[in-house]
């Protein structure tokens, strides 16, 4: 006898009783063949004896004391010619305590061992009880519920660890259902709520109070082998999943249940065949793969190319080996293959190329420890699944490549967030009309009435920095080459080597005096083609010479791309790239929640220091009520923004290998412009005549001079907001006023009038120091 009784909470109480037997035996009792008259007269004078069975017992471990009287009873139900077959035993639906168990149902639950219980897969509590009162509903009062037809399975577990899915049926002519004085007496109302409001455990327990009604009898639980079958099912969903990767534990377990091997070993190799060669796809990262078993991706790129697996590719075949001590290591890259298998204790394995069309997709591997146990007969259990393998890999291979596409849009050619949905909008346009055949133009993507908002920090006098990195490069090197010919020139005393000495100190000369625009070429072409070939011979002819080992040296200071010294620049791009970084993983990092508060375009370039453009307005944002306070608040926003990149550069600066400073600068336009997306150029661009003094502005701005003065309106420490009237003078000076409160920007602030540049007159700024006092 099995008990295992899962829930505690029911609508019934249980009374397991035999009277529902007793009216065939009766009748057989009178039947006209003797022998089966006789039979049935002694069970009847039998069971007399006791009562119990037929009034019903309630706890199920009493029964133990009937069990042989129980055995004949059932005799007819359970037939002994079929103990061995069918997967039988008396139970009550639903509480699965059972006993009578058949031979085969015994040695089932031997194979999985005392620690198992019975449990019905995907049963909550809840929906225990709820399919309990639903019993009550179809035996008691005659309404036709459907809740028993979906299937019930046991998941159980043979002595190897396969888990075996059998499918449960409960036979429930034995049992009547009968109510308490506890019990509510439903109306056609209730059972229609009831029927209505499936879930609603509280509905449910309310119209049926707990152990309020009596199950009396037995019920026959019959089990029937599906494991295939539902192996096959899970292994599809599995597959089909769309949000949630395969997982290598869930598909090796259903493999061994559908082949009966617990060691069976499930792999996948993606790949796609370019130009006539394999190459790795790695779609699915989580598989285990036997080709790429400790092996790199040229390793298994060569194997691929073996006559084999390329044989295997090209039929399109099954490749079973049962035993693959048996296989041929003629072939080096065959042998290669059979050792990297014996390696995974491989002995039996199947390869099943995944090929749709003429797209070959990859290889599904099976392997076991164990010769045979895969063959050319279970091979053909693949037909079953092979397809959906095909699809998921194909599926995944789609996947790919849209994490590809994503990658290409992030890093080059990225639609911002906040526009994408009028991308979208366009193309479903354009997808619509194509499904109908008509022809359909895209248009154009424009964003009218919307409010610009610029700001830079730039690298203070970067073009004189990086011409002093290079011309300190060029000096060192030149330096260099004095030194080593000077050296050259003891060892071997050719007039030619102290021409090169002249020569060299006198580029010097000029060298540390002024770097012209042509400067460093001229010197790289001299080095290059006058120089270095003297020092490769001179090398090459004098192998132990001290001279040669400082040539070496030399040498390996070369930049090979430049043909020159790159220490000096080397230290000046290294800053300005650490500069860019730390500045851009701020802004980007605060644009994250300055969306939130709008959306808004934003987009910003890396160039000698930050430029950032950001647009905001209605019609990016349709769904949305725009008000001029958003454009105020991220006005605000992008002034506390460049006060912490500020802060940033400032803590950055003592590390940087080439000291650089940074100046800031914001340029307000209160006008609304229009933005146009250029087609040719992939991005957004000033739309109309008109607005492109917007964009002249930002080009010339950050050169201008104070009117009347030399000075540049930008310096460093210093934020400038650049703008044209008294109401932005007015808002930005709240601002200023507001970011001095809090700490980031000084007490001094200066206004005064921009130099008249080209189409722009009437400039004016502000001008306030930055605070760094906290960070000293």
């Amino acid at each position: 006898m099995q008990f295992n009784f899962a829930f505690d909470s029911s609508p019934f109480k249980t009374l397991i009783a035999f009277h529902k037997i007793i009216p065939s035996f009766e009748a057989a009792a009178l039947s006209p063949v003797g022998f089966q008259a006789s039979y049935a007269r002694s069970l009847l004078e039998e069971i007399s004896k006791y009562p119990e069975l037929i009034d019903g017992v309630e706890k199920a471990e009493d029964l133990l004391r009937y069990e042989p009287i129980i055995k004949v009873l059932l005799a007819d139900l359970f037939p002994s010619s079929l103990t061995h077959n069918e997967i039988k035993a008396v139970t009550i639906p639903f509480h699965l305590y059972t006993f009578n168990h058949t031979a085969r149902l015994e040695k089932i639950l031997a194979d999985a061992g005392d620690h198992y219980e019975f449990s019905l897969r995907d049963i909550s509590p809840d929906t225990y009880y709820i399919l309990n009162c639903c019993v009550i509903i179809s035996q008691y009062y005659g309404f036709k519920v459907d809740a028993m037809d979906a299937p019930l399975f046991l998941d159980i577990p043979d002595k190897d660890n396969i888990i075996h899915h059998y499918r449960v049926l409960f036979n429930a002519d034995f049992i009547d259902v009968l109510p308490t004085e506890r019990a509510l007496d439903l109306t056609v109302e209730d059972i229609t709520e009831l029927v209505d409001n499936f879930s609603d455990i509280a509905l449910w327990k309310s119209k049926f109070p707990e152990q309020s009604w009596i199950l009396k009898g037995f019920s026959i639980m019959t089990l029937f082998d599906a494991t295939i079958e539902n192996a096959v099912s899970s292994f599809k969903s599995n597959l089909l999943r769309e949000k949630s990767a395969v997982q290598l534990a869930e598909i090796e377990s259903i493999f061994r249940s559908i082949y009966k091997i617990n060691d069976l070993r499930i792999g996948l190799t993606s790949f796609e065949k370019v130009r006539n060669e394999y190459n790795l796809r790695i779609v699915e990262k989580q598989l285990y793969s036997h080709l790429l078993y400790d092996s790199t991706i040229e390793e298994c790129e060569n194997m691929l190319c073996s006559e084999t697996l390329e044989n295997l590719l090209t039929k399109d075949e099954y490749f079973v080996v049962p035993d693959i001590d048996k296989l041929s290591l003629d072939d080096p890259k065959q042998a290669y293959f059979i050792n990297k298998l014996k390696q995974q204790q491989v002995k039996s394995f199947i390869f099943v190329p995944l090929v749709e069309g003429d797209k070959v997709l990859g290889l599904l591997e099976m392997s076991s420890s164990k010769v045979r146990e895969l063959n050319s007969v279970n091979a053909n259990k693949l037909n079953f699944i092979l397809p959906f393998i095909k699809d998921k890999v194909s599926k995944a291979f789609a996947e790919t490549e849209n994490q590809i596409e994503a990658v290409i849009q992030k890093e080059y050619t990225a639609i911002h967030p906040s526009v994408k949905w009028r991308f979208q909008e366009e193309a479903m346009h354009f997808l619509n009309d194509r499904a109908f055949g008509k022809d359909y133009a895209l248009q154009e993507i424009v964003f009218d009435h919307v409010y610009p908002l610029y700001g830079q920090i730039d690298v203070q006098g970067s073009s004189e920095s990086r011409n002093q990195a290079i011309r300190q490069d060029l000096i060192n090197q030149s330096k260099e080459l004095i030194a080593l010919f000077t050296a050259i020139n003891q060892t071997q005393r050719l007039p030619l080597f102290e021409q090169k000495v002249f020569d060299l100190e006198r580029n010097l000369t000029t060298l540390q005096q002024a770097l012209l625009t042509d400067t460093e070429q001229l010197m790289l072409d001299y080095f290059n083609q006058d120089i270095h070939p003297i020092l490769e011979n001179f090398r090459k002819n004098n192998k132990n010479s001290v001279a040669t080992e400082a040539i070496d040296r030399y040498f390996e200071r070369i930049n090979l791309s430049i043909g020159g010294f790159y220490e000096a620049r080397q230290d000046y791009d290294n800053s300005i790239t650490l500069i860019n970084k730390k500045l851009v993983a701020i802004l980007d990092e605060k644009q994250v929640e300055a969306q939130e508060y709008f959306p808004h375009y934003y987009e910003r370039y890396k160039t000698d220091g930050i430029e950032h453009n950001m647009y905001i307005g209605a019609s990016i944002a349709p769904g949305r009520n725009f008000e001029l306070y958003y454009l105020r608040n991220l006005r605000l926003w992008q002034l506390q923004v460049m006060c912490a990149m500020e802060r940033e550069f400032r803590q950055l600066q003592p590390a940087l290998p080439h000291q650089l400073e940074v100046t800031s600068l914001v340029l307000v336009f209160a006008t609304p412009i229009s933005i146009r997306f250029r087609m040719d150029e992939k991005q957004f661009d000033i739309d109309g005549s008109y607005n492109v003094r917007y964009e002249i502005a930002k080009k010339r701005i950050d050169k201008a001079k104070i009117k009347g003065s030399t000075e540049r309106i930008t310096q460093k420490g210093k934020l400038v907001v650049v703008y044209s009237n008294v109401h932005e003078e007015t808002e930005y000076m709240g601002y200023i006023n507001l970011l001095q409160h809090k700490g980031l920007l000084d007490e001094n602030i200066e206004q005064f009038e921009v130099e008249d540049l080209q189409g722009l007159v009437g400039l004016k700024a502000i001008r306030v120091g930055f605070n760094f006092q906290d960070l000293h």
